[in-house]
């Protein structure tokens, strides 16, 4: 069985693991405070061009997003994110179980925009109930998207914009940042994000590494007492440098950027391939996963041999599915997929 279902259907780049054999008799410092972590502190910092940056790593997405989100809010306050954001669709109610509501808003093709955000906040202090009702206090958004779509730079400084003037944090979820940074219509860097955003993380989960996600934060106010929220919510690793090592290898020297490229250019080769065959796309994404529309009889034939996901039906005989590259792809087993297509 050849698998597109997800791109963290590996283990880890080689180099990480060849790191993490070299280093593992190593005796350190435990909970992020060794030698391995501070150096890709650094190098993070040095991609965001932000050298006061706090910089921490956690291990998976779920965890890093109820973290950042219980460290930003007060018991009363809410958090404003797509309908289709992670947070209010596949996360279990986490976010809710810190004791926070997610206010959902429609968005587009799986994005936020800086209007809905500017008419959530004017509506509710627009209510002369508004003490009865969860206050919105932090904004959160995916990027790439649930449905692969990228935010564009003027995107991102319209929302960061309304963020601003409404005191609103701004949250970015980066679980695939990567293979956002390395789609041909990205307009921007790190540094950029960094500068637009009050906390972003990047994931290693979904791109090379074991586990793990860094979570940059740039707004003072969030920084404070982190680390404290950090241990109450079992996201401080006491064998920290595990992730350090890991986003150390991925980012010493490129790595990170250069296998996020080879997942986007393979999910790019796989939407040619389907638009020469005609096959329609349920969402217009340039990142490593593709919603192409497939005939049912198509689908059944395919899932002898390939994993994929199902997405959702489009009418009677067709149905929108998903391909995931990743990092770890062979070029071969798309090429297979391609035929079979």
């Amino acid at each position: 069985m050849i698998r597109f279902e997800c791109d963290y259907g590996e283990g880890a780049h080689p180099r990480i693991l060849e790191r993490l054999a070299a280093t593992n008799m190593e005796q350190t410092a435990g909970y992020g405070e060794d030698p391995h972590c501070e150096a890709a502190r650094g190098y993070i910092r040095e991609l965001c061009r932000m050298p006061d940056a706090d910089v921490h790593f956690l291990v998976g997405g779920t965890q890093a997003n109820l973290t950042v989100i219980a460290a930003a809010l007060r018991p009363h306050q809410g958090v404003i994110a797509a309908e289709s954001g992670h947070i209010n669709v596949h996360e279990t109610g986490a976010i809710e179980a810190t004791g926070h509501k997610v206010i959902t808003v429609p968005g587009e093709n799986g994005k936020i925009t800086a209007g809905e955000v500017r008419g959530v906040c004017d509506s509710h202090w627009r209510d002369p109930t508004h003490e009865h009702i969860a206050q919105p206090a932090m904004v959160y958004i995916s990027n790439p998207s649930e449905i692969g779509t990228i935010y564009t730079l003027a995107e991102l400084e319209e929302i960061s914009k309304v963020c601003r003037k409404c005191g609103l944090p701004l949250f970015m979820d980066g679980a695939r940042l990567g293979y956002g940074l390395a789609c041909e219509l990205c307009d921007y860097t790190l540094a950029d994000i960094a500068a637009l955003c009050d906390v972003f993380y990047i994931g290693g989960t979904k791109v090379g590494a074991l586990f793990g996600e860094a979570v940059v934060i740039t707004d003072a106010a969030l920084k404070r007492d982190f680390r404290y929220i950090m241990k109450q919510r079992g996201a401080m690793l006491a064998k920290g440098r595990l992730l350090g090592i890991q986003f150390e290898a991925l980012f010493e020297d490129g790595l990170y950027f250069e296998i996020s490229r080879h997942a986007t250019e393979l999910a790019m080769k796989l939407r040619a391939a389907c638009t020469a065959k005609g096959y329609p796309f349920l969402v217009d994404s340039m990142t490593n996963q593709q919603f192409p529309i497939l005939p049912n009889s198509l689908i059944e034939r395919l899932k002898v041999k390939f994993a994929f996901s199902l997405w959702q039906p489009t009418d009677a005989a067709h149905t929108a599915v998903r391909f995931c590259t990743s990092w770890a792809t062979k070029e071969e087993h798309l090429d297979e997929l391609i035929a079979e297509l």
